[in-house]
This record gives structure tokens, C-alpha cells and sequence, in this order.
């Protein structure tokens, strides 16, 4: 592949904006293609931007040399070249598909009205920049919020709406929050830190109706028929790949749009980076499987031949500053052990922090720490390099106990 291969890639979130900024320092011209009205931003950072303790334009990423704001609408792959809603074409060599994710809107009855594609006002998607102005212009003191889902995105949108003053109100499904990642004493201290601030968490509840007056959300049914006020509904019940385009041009698409270790899809001119990707049977969703994928690709497509992408390790780290109720966390691995699995923990109730690690065999498999993360570094680093540890236990106490490892 020369220097002067036309490479065009749709998609300008973290992937999209890394991959070319990497390839033009590589020597390899390319051309993004972002449907956003906005700069490139960062979108890890939109709920510190709705807490109002960022700018939006402090979450930009670097300009792209080349980019075109333009909303693609299909794959001409015969042609190679992609169409685009205003009528125009882009013709391309080699196309990386950085689509990323949508949110997952649930079935909620009242949701839409009939024959209506829109939100009700007052219900907003926590996804994109302009769902974060649109709720970071709705949300006041004591305006009445209700947050449906209690993942990583839901906990950092009611955290986000009650540090400005909302009434916020956090239904999640199941049994606790973050199960996904954390295990249950570390959801009970992100749930200590919710009630701290005057977030009220409902657990194992799950929300059925969305009642509207006028065009505008009033209230929401729970499952028991329980109605919550509300003035605002945040739905933040995860993402999925965004993989239309690639169905549409007939790629194969599982969960996400499938691709090898060359992150390339079943057309070998076409490839795929960042949340809308599936390797090896995982679809990521996280920022640093993204960034390896799109360093992969790009010394790839800038002629390493040798260059791969053969899976990420990945931390799931949280961080919610503020002056008067700062919160961190971090997760990696299994935090939950298996039969004949060791673990250990380092608890301080009084400080609200938790440490605890998983080890299997000689192996540290996973953990979760809550609170103070000066270890996080040290313990990420012998993770991820999935060597052996001391059999005497000593250096793994130390790695738990030692602040300087970040």
C-alpha cells in the first residue's frame, strides 16, 4: 500500500479523529467524513461538561487535516465510493468504518407518539454532545430528573444532574448498580455516593411508561405502577454498534461489524475501528480498545505489513471530580472469583475506599478499587502483562498498599 492510497473514514468520534490523525503523521492522506454539526469532542468527557465542570470545547480533539461534514447514506462497494444525503459522492481506495454506537432507547410506552420518530421534550438520550447541551439547557435546581439505567453512564448522568441542583431520581433493572463491572461491595459504595448527594436509587425496578402532556414528559410508570414526577428523563441503558451502513452494503455484521486481526470486514477494501467493530467475538465500547485499534490500523494501512490487532485488556476507569464529593473508580478483568480463586481486599469504611484483587493460580485475573486509585497503574500493568506472580504474596500486598504505581 503507497503513500498515495485514498484512504476515506466515516466516523469522527475518538477512533475516527485517532486513526487519521496517526496515518497523516504516518505519511497516508485521508480524508474523515462526520455527520456532527461539532468539533471532534471526546465523549468520555460529556458528563463532567453536563456537571458544568467543562467547557464544551475543552473536550475537543485535535482538528483533522481533512474533514467533510457530511451524513453518509450508503456504500457503493462495486464503485468504492459512499453517498452522501446531500447528493454528493466520496470515492475511496480503502474505507474504515468508524460509525461507533447509538444509545439503546428502551421499549418504553409513551416513549413515541404515533407515527413520531422524535423524544418527547423533556426525554433526552445521554450520547452525543448536543444531547448534552440540549439536557445541560433543561436542567436547574430542583427540577425533577428521572436517570433509567444504572450502568457506568447512568451513574455519571444522575451524579452529573444533582451537582446542579436536579431532584434526581436512578431506576436500574437489576440487582445493583454497575454490575457489569463492579462487584457488590463496590456498588454499594457508588450507591453510598449517589445518597450522598441526594440521588434516590431504586434497584430491581424497572420503568414501563413515559406519560406526556402536551408534547412534554410529566411523569414515569414504574413496573408496580408506582409514578414518578418528572421534568427530565435521562435514558442512559447502553449503546449498540452502529453497523447500518455495513448491513446495508452487505458486510457481515454480527453484534458488530466483523472483522480479523487486520481489522478488516469481509470486503478486503473495507475496515472497521472502535464500537461499531467486533473482533474475535467482543465489541469493546471503551475508549482504549478504540485508540489500539485505530494505532493498529493506521501502520497497517501506512504499509507495515506486520502490524495486528489481536484483542485489548481493557480498564474501565471512572472519574468524577468535584471539590466537595470527588469519586473514582476503576475495573478490570473478573472482579467476581471463581471456585478456588484467591482474593484479597483492603477496605476503609470511613474513607469510602475499597481495593480488592482476584488471583488465580499465579495468575492476577481481575479487580475493582473504589476510591483512592494511586495503585490502579501498578495493578493494571501486572494485569495486563499476564506474568507470574511472587509466590510469597508480599509484592502483591504491595502492589494493593503502594500510592505511587499510577
Amino acid at each position: 500500500m503507497t503513500s498515495k492510497t485514498r484512504v476515506v473514514v466515516i466516523g469522527a468520534g475518538l477512533a475516527g479523529v485517532t486513526l487519521t490523525r496517526r496515518l497523516g503523521e504516518l505519511g497516508t492522506p485521508s480524508l474523515l467524513v462526520g455527520e456532527e454539526e461539532h468539533r471532534p469532542y471526546n465523549r468520555v468527557l460529556l458528563a463532567e461538561v453536563l456537571a458544568g465542570r467543562y467547557a464544551p470545547e475543552v473536550t475537543a480533539l485535535p482538528a483533522p487535516a481533512r474533514l467533510v461534514r457530511a451524513r453518509v447514506t450508503g456504500i457503493d462497494r462495486a464503485a468504492r465510493r459512499v453517498r452522501c444525503a446531500d447528493g454528493s459522492a466520496i470515492a475511496y481506495d480503502t474505507l474504515v468504518l468508524a460509525t461507533g454506537s447509538n444509545p439503546v432507547l428502551p421499549p418504553l410506552r409513551g416513549l413515541f407518539a404515533p407515527g413520531r420518530h422524535e423524544l418527547p421534550e423533556g426525554v433526552h438520550a445521554f450520547r452525543t454532545m448536543d444531547d448534552c447541551l440540549g439536557l445541560s439547557k433543561a436542567v436547574r435546581p430542583g427540577v425533577r430528573a428521572v436517570v433509567v439505567g444504572g450502568g457506568l453512564l447512568g451513574v455519571s448522568a444522575a451524579r452529573a444532574l444533582a451537582v446542579r441542583g436536579a431532584q434526581v431520581v436512578l431506576a436500574q433493572q437489576t440487582e445493583r448498580l454497575m454490575e457489569r463491572q463492579l462487584d457488590p461491595a463496590a456498588s454499594q459504595l457508588v450507591l453510598r455516593h449517589l445518597t450522598d448527594l441526594d440521588v434516590e436509587v431504586h434497584t430491581e425496578c424497572r420503568v414501563r411508561d413515559v406519560h406526556c402532556a402536551g408534547g412534554a414528559v410529566r411523569s414515569v410508570e414504574l413496573a408496580d405502577g408506582y409514578a414518578l414526577d418528572a421534568d427530565l428523563v435521562v435514558l442512559a441503558c447502553g449503546v449498540h454498534p452502529r453497523v447500518g451502513l455495513a448491513e446495508d452494503a452487505g458486510l457481515a455484521v454480527h453484534k458488530g461489524v466483523l472483522v480479523d486481526d487486520e481489522l478488516r470486514t469481509s470486503d478486503p477494501h473495507v475496515h472497521a475501528v472502535g464500537d461499531c467493530a467486533q473482533h474475535d467475538g467482543t465489541v469493546y465500547g471503551l475508549a482504549a480498545p478504540a485508540l489500539e485499534q485505530a494505532e493498529a490500523l493506521a501502520r497497517l494501512l501506512a504499509g507495515d505489513t506486520q502490524a495486528r490487532y489481536t484483542g485489548t485488556r481493557s480498564l474501565t476507569r471512572l472519574t468524577l471530580a468535584g471539590q466537595d464529593s470527588p469519586f473514582d473508580l476503576a475495573a478490570f478483568g473478573e472482579t467476581e472469583a471463581h471456585p478456588g480463586d484467591d482474593v484479597v481486599r483492603l477496605a476503609d469504611a470511613t474513607r469510602g475506599t475499597y481495593r480488592k484483587v482476584v488471583v488465580r493460580g499465579d495468575r492476577l485475573v481481575g479487580g475493582v478499587l473504589v476510591g483512592e486509585l494511586g495503585t490502579v497503574g501498578a495493578l493494571a500493568r501486572a494485569w495486563e502483562g499476564a506474568e507470574p506472580l511472587p509466590t510469597d504474596g508480599g509484592p502483591l500486598l504491595h502492589l494493593l498498599t503502594h500510592d505511587g504505581g499510577s
